[in-house]
């Protein structure tokens, strides 16, 4: 094995897709081919080494992301096997953030699914270059067509199809590769080895001939060289002509190239391996990496992947390791560090000193004795560094763009018995946090309660999974609480004055606001309109600040308010009596008055809701979604399955995997994920408002 790889032979890859595509069951086999593992572990019977978390292992689903580094043909193959289920989102989002490429798995027989399109989008917007593979291709309802169909139609991807399948459903048995206009198959399941090269099978020479003459065509279109060619003869086009043109449309984002096989059974996985070395891009085939001075913002400066260029590397994940305590993985776009290091945290200049570098392989580690351009890598050491902090030379300081992560949507509340479990609560949850930037934590003060607030209801029951097995803290679980928030319908103008005479000095501010909704997603926007020094410019910060500290508790029901916009207007102060506090405390006042009088209303997540069931079940599980204040979109057939799309209120869907369970006798899946906010209707949200007052006053 080599110590050190060209850069230009490097891969940096992630494998995304919707949950049960088989990600983690193609990772494996990819790791036996490449002689990473000896034995194929699976999903199924708790034994994928990729995912090495006892939940994961429990439940069969992928929690976290697992990184791991294999070889095949001289290339070095970096891998991050991400996981499939919304809750988990926060692990696609900072995994794609540092990747160069990445393999979109999609189910022969689901074919687009809701997490697809999710995280489909997620990579466009890290412009990430992809190769496709329809996995599954042995189930029964596969169909290689319709999937290729729906990414070009639902995804907007220009596919080019570089195989076809040798038969679908029980009798798919290998694929047709396309540049060699050869069939390749896989006769022995239980070889995961062996394939014969043979002529391709009569019944397929004609749809094979289709879609060779749709791949030159995608490919020559990305060439004007090769165009020219194809105008004269189609023949002219060599076979390495296409691999190179393919190559820079991939690259480029131009084009999707779309392989098959089915992991499970072995079949097409080594295609694939070749693929990812003639199409995805090495970190020197991409442009330099961007970022400002730390010093002025608007000086952007480029890092080029060159052991010779300052170190600049961007931590994307936090991890705590029982034995060795705090992890941070690292991406390296440029330069070169040894252990012992010192480097700067330029997102907060803070000095590091690197302990170790290790290389992982899941939760299995390497010490390696430096980092270099292109490197995935994990250290010891960064005290002060969390997600998203960019990590560089003190000599070059550059702050690289952060990662940016959904809020959280549910809560739940929990207590420990004792003081020694406090402590040892709160440093669990510390660390959760720190790894995990779409969990947090806060104390509510009234009730004493710790809130944990997540993504969803699997993110928490995992959490505190967690707790009680990783961290040994037994805790009592309230029950779940949506994240609602608040809002304004109209504009309104209010003035309002704080006058407090005591002994001495008083206290005296006046403040008149315009309070008018935002666009949604726009969030709080202040405007200073203030002419003529009616309040002094001192005390501007303080109104501001007391408009924040009542948006953040909320008037009309304690939640949280968001997009709205306050432009301060007018006002008055006295020479002696006013001060900072006195206009924090009437802008405060101002604020809530102003919005009682502006249509205030409550907005909760809503949620998309994919059911896929039997027919005879439909009738239960579509009754079942309009009663919870559900939207049915539309229903599809999927071979004998049947999908229902809805949009339903997260607030009315807790506890809904039971509830499908016993509507569809347990033959029923779905998905969930959050879509936007809405406003509750009038007659639920005075009911909420009505419970949480009575919570109150029982207090």
């Amino acid at each position: 094995m080599p110590t050190k790889t060209e850069l230009s032979a490097v891969r940096n890859i992630g494998i995304m897709a919707h949950i049960d595509a088989g990600k983690t069951t193609l990772t494996e086999r990819i790791l036996f081919y490449t002689g990473k593992s000896h034995k194929i572990g699976e999903v199924h019977d708790g034994r994928a080494q990729m995912d090495w978390m006892k939940q994961e292992r429990e439940r069969g689903i992928t929690i976290t992301a697992a990184a791991t580094t294999c070889y095949w043909n001289d290339f070095r193959i970096n891998i991050i096997d991400t996981p499939g289920h919304i809750d988990f989102t926060v692990e696609v989002e900072r995994s794609l953030r540092v990747l160069d490429g990445a393999i979109a798995v999609f189910c022969a027989v689901g074919g687009v699914e809701p997490q697809s399109e999710t995280v489909w989008r997620q990579s466009e917007k890290y412009n990430v270059p992809k190769i496709a593979f329809v996995n599954k291709m042995d189930r029964t309802g596969a169909d290689f067509y319709k999937v290729l169909n729906s990414i070009e139609s639902e995804l907007g991807a220009n596919v080019i199809p570089l195989q076809i399948p040798v038969g679908m459903e029980d009798e798919f048995r290998g694929v047709v590769d396309l540049l060699e206009m050869k069939a390749y198959i896989y006769e022995d399941d239980s070889d995961p080895r062996g394939f014969t090269t043979e002529e391709i099978p009569a019944d397929l020479m004609e749809s094979a001939k289709k879609y060779h003459h749709i791949m030159v065509e995608k490919a020559v279109e990305l060439d004007d060289s090769l165009m020219g060619k194809y105008l004269e003869s189609e023949d002219k086009i060599t076979k390495e002509e296409l691999i190179s043109a393919i190559r820079k449309g991939t690259i480029t984002n131009k084009i999707v190239p779309l392989l098959c096989g089915a992991a499970y059974k072995n079949k097409g996985v080594r295609r694939l391996l070749d693929a990812i070395t003639e199409y995805l891009p090495s970190p020197v085939d991409l442009p330099p990496v961007k970022g400002t001075d730390p010093e002025n913002k608007d000086a952007v400066i480029e890092r080029k992947p060159d052991d010779n260029e300052p170190f600049t590397a961007l931590a994307f994940k936090v991890q705590s390791d029982p034995h060795m305590g705090k992890l941070v993985y690292i991406r390296a776009y440029s330069g070169h560090i040894d252990n012992g290091a010192y480097i700067i945290n330029a997102s907060k200049n803070k000095k590091e000193k690197i302990g170790r570098i290790l290389h992982m392989h899941a939760n299995q580690r390497e010490i390696i004795p430096d980092i270099s351009a292109g490197d995935i890598a994990a250290v010891i050491g960064l005290d002060h560094t969390v997600t998203g902090d960019t990590l560089c030379d003190p000599e070059h300081p550059i702050v690289l763009e952060t990662i940016e992560f959904p809020a959280s949507v549910m809560s739940i509340s929990i207590k420990s018995e004792g003081k020694d479990e406090l402590d040892k609560l709160d440093r669990a949850l510390m660390r959760l946090a720190e790894e995990d930037p779409t969990f947090t934590v806060h104390t509510d003060r009234e009730t004493d309660e710790t809130i944990l607030s997540g993504m969803g209801e699997l993110h928490l029951e995992i959490i505190v999974d967690r707790l009680k097995h990783e961290f040994g803290v037994e805790v009592a679980v309230g029950a779940p609480k949506v994240a609602y928030k608040e809002t304004i319908l109209e504009t309104v103008t209010e003035r309002y004055k704080h006058v407090k005479q005591t002994g001495g000095h008083g206290q005296y501010a006046d403040v008149e606001m315009e309070i008018s909704p935002a666009k949604p997603g726009e969030g709080f926007e202040f405007e200073n309109s203030i002419t003529q020094g009616a309040i002094p410019r001192e005390y501007i910060p303080a109104v501001e600040k007391g408009v924040i500290e009542a948006m953040e508790k909320g008037v009309l029901a304690g939640f949280p308010v968001v997009d709205v916009k306050v432009s301060l207007v007018d006002g008055s102060f006295h020479e002696v009596d006013s001060s900072e506090i006195a206009f924090r405390l009437a802008a405060r006042e101002c604020f809530k008055k102003a919005f009682m009088k502006a249509g205030p209303v409550l907005l909760e997540p809503y949620m998309s809701l994919e059911v896929v069931t039997l027919k005879d079940y439909i009738g239960g599980v579509v009754g079942h979604i309009c009663s919870k204040r559900g939207k049915v979109l539309g229903i599809e057939a999927r071979g004998e399955q049947q999908v229902i799309s809805a949009e339903t209120p997260l607030g009315e869907m807790f506890g809904y995997v039971s509830t499908l369970r016993t509507l569809s006798s347990g033959r029923a899946n779905y998905t969930m994920h959050f879509e936007k906010y809405s406003e509750v209707p009038f007659a639920t949200a005075e009911k909420i408002i009505e419970e949480i007052n009575e919570k109150k006053n029982n207090k």
